[in-house]
């Protein structure tokens, strides 16, 4: 009978000295033998086990995110515990780092919209260098190495087609992200060992000294280095857009109960000045992709929507959004900077979208300030769209984004108990709900300001 991979991975053959059996249980540090070693080759069967569970005739991986989602990381998991150290450190040092440039060649040179014609039919490497003016012999190599990632696929000696990956490269927003990382992201993170030796290995706490102005050799901010320039402005907005496709809808039913919450407590009453109340107010909202998303699922929605961000956000903003909407209203855009006063007061809702996670905590704190002073106290909320990192199993959607955060501003994403004690302890907000998927990838902090003692309760929505 065969050895079950346990007793395999518990009686490990050392192949480099016959005859030399070495417990896995034990570890010398001068044996580098591990290096040749599957990474948790007792982990293997029971994720295959795991994924070989899944009943594949009912599941739509198309449309069932969380089905997918969670293959996915048993899948992750399986090849993390099979793959050697040395095989993980030519992936990171090697496979990956070139990946980043490789495809940015691909997509400043329209290789992969080139790739993309006639719908996407196989082309041959010599096509391709002709029609992109690129050298033959360079091109193919860069052409192995995208299949050999399985950015795009060969079907033949010399020749390829695209994947959805490689057609999506053609698309603005997923180009203008590797641009913007590649520009603005990548020689922050790389500079991040050199900055942390020379504090000490101290976390960063502020915005103008931190590994991205180190990086760069710059005094300004990064969001003044995308505003510096219509290109960096550009390959901002197009990273905003690729980021949020994908997620569910932040006020849908399986997220955040917007009809329920926010839209049932609306006062209807017009204002002292005759215009409609204020329902929902986009606070950094970009080009509105969140206030778009509720139209979508809330198109009957009562009062006005203000989407606010700076002049230069708000003039490269597409003329298509101050169209009439399904109620006939129109998005009202505004010019504001939220470290100075709120100029919309009593709306019932203040929405930010990974504002907070882009700023230090005492920067947090001037922001919320602002909109606290404006906020109606028992009918006014505020909404924080931001990744809620779970005290365990938090996922690397959740991880990278704290670590660029941290590299790129000096701040960081939060736990809920860091919430809370940025929220109640230092903004006197009180939180009234996390709503949200769960596993720390994006949710909703609802919060109402904080009733002082005495005052009684003046809740809203049951509360």
């Amino acid at each position: 009978m065969a050895p079950s991979i346990q007793e395999i991975y518990h009686d490990t053959v050392d192949h480099t000295t016959p005859n030399v059996k070495r417990s896995s249980s034990s570890f010398d540090p001068n044996d580098i033998s591990i290096n040749a070693r599957p990474c948790d080759l007792g982990r293997v069967s029971g994720l295959i086990d795991d994924i070989a569970s899944y009943n594949w005739g009912d599941i739509d991986f198309s449309t069932d995110r969380n089905a997918r989602i969670s293959l996915l990381s048993k899948a992750r998991s399986l090849v993390a515990a099979l793959e050697t150290p040395r095989e993980t450190l030519l992936r990171h040092i090697g496979a990956e780092t070139s990946n980043l440039y490789t495809i940015v060649i691909g997509i400043e040179t329209n290789l992969f919209r080139e790739m993309a014609k006639d719908n996407g039919s196989p082309k041959t490497a010599t096509h391709l260098a002709e029609a992109i003016s690129f050298d033959p012999d360079l091109l193919r190599r860069i052409l192995r190495h995208l299949a050999s990632m399985n950015h795009i696929i060969q079907t033949g000696e010399d020749e390829y087609r695209p994947n959805n990956f490689s057609k999506a490269l053609t698309t603005s927003p997923l180009a203008g992200s590797y641009q913007f990382y590649r520009d603005i992201c990548i020689p922050a993170m790389s500079n991040l060992n050199k900055w942390l030796k020379t504090k000490s290995y101290q976390s960063p706490t502020t915005v103008i000294d931190n590994p991205f102005t180190f990086g760069h050799q710059t005094s300004q901010t990064l969001f003044e280095m995308v505003a510096s320039t219509a290109k960096n402005t550009e390959i901002f907005n197009d990273h905003m857009v690729a980021y949020c496709q994908g997620h569910p809808a932040w006020c849908s039913e399986s997220v955040y109960p917007a009809a329920d919450r926010l839209i049932s407590g609306f006062d209807p009453t017009p204002l002292p000045d005759g215009s409609d109340p204020v329902l929902l107010v986009d606070i950094g909202g970009n080009v509105g992709h969140d206030l778009q998303t509720f139209i979508s699922q809330h198109p009957s929605h009562p009062g006005r929507l203000v989407l606010q961000d700076l002049p230069s956000v708000i003039a490269v903003a597409p003329p298509s959004l101050t169209s009439p909407l399904p109620n006939g209203k129109h998005i009202q855009l505004q010019e504001h900077d939220f470290f100075t006063p709120q100029p919309v007061v009593g709306a019932r809702t203040y929405y930010m979208h990974h504002i907070m996670h882009d700023w230090p905590d005492a920067k947090c704190v001037s922001i919320l300030t602002q909109i606290k002073k404006a906020m109606k106290p028992g009918y006014s909320r505020l909404l924080i769209n931001e990744q809620v990192i779970p005290e365990k199993k938090a996922s690397w959607e959740t991880t990278y984004l704290d670590l660029y955060m941290m590299v790129l501003f000096g701040a960081r994403e939060r736990t809920e108990k860091e919430w809370r004690r940025l929220l109640e302890d230092g903004c006197g907000l009180k939180i009234l709900g996390v709503y949200g998927p769960g596993g720390g990838v994006e949710g909703i902090v609802e919060c109402e300001v904080a009733l002082e003692e005495g005052e009684g309760s003046m809740r809203y929505d049951g509360y």
